[in-house]
């Protein structure tokens, strides 16, 4: 029997937010004390799990928590990804944000990798995020590689180290450059704030995704950095085949 007290308790922080072909349940705020250059910045951070199928829409629909509970073990999410969000500051209501659109990189997250520069902009992102006084960073789980996944990833890594590029790699392998979708995490965007948006972002793909979702974006800002031998082909590649803005930037059109 599952205690009420409990079910109340996360009752509170759980909200289910209906899209045209999904529906997003989304937990939280939970406090997130972040390290940043050896400054503890605090974090709201929000996690959500996305709801596909018809039958598990109209289920979640008009399920309740207790059910959500009693289900919860039998999701096997550990197998599975899921994205989540950091919110600094009142995102909702500041005139102005800073919003971060992070595709998961697992090497250059979590290990450090030079190979491109995703850890660096992941930090700098939240850095940014944090001096301006409000933001959000969407931290998007099934983005790996592009979109191909991450042994997808290992087998393009080889590819690419015989000479082929990051676009030449996946197509090879029977991908697109880019299978990237963020109608998930937009969904989550709007529901968390109504007023515009700045989009930290050398990727005009994410502009045209927030643009045509309705969102207002007001200006974006270009975030590159940590330029080496070790990811100079991959951060050329990005502009001159995947048509990513030059590191000058770009004015908002």
């Amino acid at each position: 029997m599952i205690d009420q007290q409990v079910v109340s308790v996360l009752d509170k922080k759980i909200q289910t937010i209906v899209l045209a072909e999904s529906t997003n349940v989304l937990v939280g705020p939970i406090n997130l004390p972040v390290n940043l250059d050896g400054e503890t910045v605090m974090f709201k951070w929000y996690c959500w799990l996305p709801i596909t199928s018809q039958e598990g829409i109209k289920a979640c629909k008009t399920a309740t928590t207790e059910t959500l509970i009693k289900q919860l073990s039998s999701f096997n999410l550990a197998e599975k990804q899921q994205s989540s969000v950091l919110v600094y500051g009142d995102f909702e209501d500041a005139e102005h944000a800073l919003i971060r659109m992070h595709s998961i990189c697992h090497t250059g997250d979590i290990f450090g990798s030079k190979r491109c520069d995703c850890g660096y902009q992941l930090e700098q992102s939240m850095k940014m995020i944090a001096a301006h006084g409000a933001g959000a960073l969407f931290y998007l789980a099934n983005h790996e590689g592009r979109g191909i996944g991450l042994f997808s990833k290992a087998m393009a890594y080889i590819l690419q180290e015989q000479g082929l590029d990051t676009v030449e790699a996946n197509l090879e392998l029977g991908f697109v450059d880019d299978s990237r979708n963020y109608a998930d995490a937009i969904g989550i965007l709007q529901h968390l704030r109504k007023k515009p948006v700045t989009l930290i972002t050398n990727n005009p793909k994410k502009l045209e995704a927030l643009k045509s979702s309705g969102m207002n974006v007001e200006a974006r800002i270009p975030l590159w950095g940590d330029i080496s031998e070790f990811n100079e082909k991959y951060l050329k590649t990005k502009v001159e085949r995947s048509g990513h803005f030059a590191e000058s930037g770009e004015p908002l059109q």
